[in-house]
């Protein structure tokens, strides 16, 4: 990860200075270059920080490494800002085009949640399916004609993490039941001062004990991938679910436009 992020500061020093529109385009593929070589820095770090705990006492991996949290924290809010300047200089070629409608770059002006919300469980469903063979229900609700000025992408990843993680514990609580599993809801709230999206389920809650990892990397409810596929940094598996990293990162997303992401468990519920 260190030498790809050297390769592309390198790439950036030597370009030459811009004189006409040629060299704004191929400054532009240059920088497409660049977002595609960093796509796969998360699933890395995640590799590594799995093969780390994997040598270590699980107790000391959940209590005493508030210094690698943190370094994790700032290297993906950094990872997060260098993200959204590329994606802004990808675009500064098309500043002398129209904008798509309501779209201001990557931000949409009149973005949709509920229709955001809706695709994006779509997805989670799917893979739930195609993990497991069945997949509880997601209900939505809310207005359907509220919109809101957001990256839609950023919400994507958030829900998605989220009823990722609702589906999962619900299909696994209820797989060996005779009872339908409950279906996951998602409401999307347009208050006076604040927007809120809601996903909550009932497959029994996070413990007492447990809460204070959540928002740690080094913590997950769910099996290790690297358990199940040794390979994993070389081969195609995806997994569900594993890694930690879903609720956490989703938080700093959150975090990026002065949002925030809460947690409230009822353990025996949900």
């Amino acid at each position: 990860v260190s030498d790809w992020y050297l390769d592309s500061f390198c790439d950036m020093r030597s370009f030459p200075k811009v004189k006409d529109t040629n060299d704004e385009k191929e400054f532009t593929q240059m920088i497409k270059a660049i977002k595609l070589r960093h796509n796969n820095v998360v699933p890395m770090m995640a590799l590594g920080v799995q093969l780390l705990k994997k040598g270590m006492d699980l107790k000391i991996v959940c209590e005493n490494l508030d210094e690698i949290h943190q370094f994790l924290d700032r290297f993906y809010m950094s990872r997060l800002r260098i993200r959204m300047l590329i994606v802004k200089l990808r675009e500064h070629v098309e500043l002398h085009n129209p904008n798509p409608p309501h779209c201001v770059g990557c931000i949409h002006t009149k973005m949709t949640l509920v229709e955001v919300a809706r695709n994006t469980s779509e997805d989670a469903y799917e893979m739930c399916l195609r993990e497991y063979g069945s997949s509880p229900a997601v209900h939505i609700y809310g207005d359907p004609t509220f919109t809101f000025p957001y990256v839609p992408a950023h919400l994507k990843l958030m829900v998605f993490e989220l009823v990722k993680n609702s589906l999962r514990v619900l299909q696994e609580r209820y797989m060996d039941s005779d009872k339908v599993a409950s279906p996951v809801r998602i409401i999307v709230a347009d208050g006076i001062e604040d927007v809120t999206i809601k996903v909550s389920d009932e497959g029994g809650g996070i413990p007492r004990s447990g809460l204070p990892n959540i928002f740690t990397y080094l913590y997950s409810t769910a099996q290790n991938p690297l358990d199940e596929h040794s390979d994993l940094g070389t081969s195609e598996a995806v997994t569900i679910a594993g890694y930690g990293y879903g609720i956490p990162i989703s938080r700093l997303y959150a975090w990026y436009f002065g949002g925030d992401l809460q947690i409230i468990s009822m353990e025996g519920y949900g």
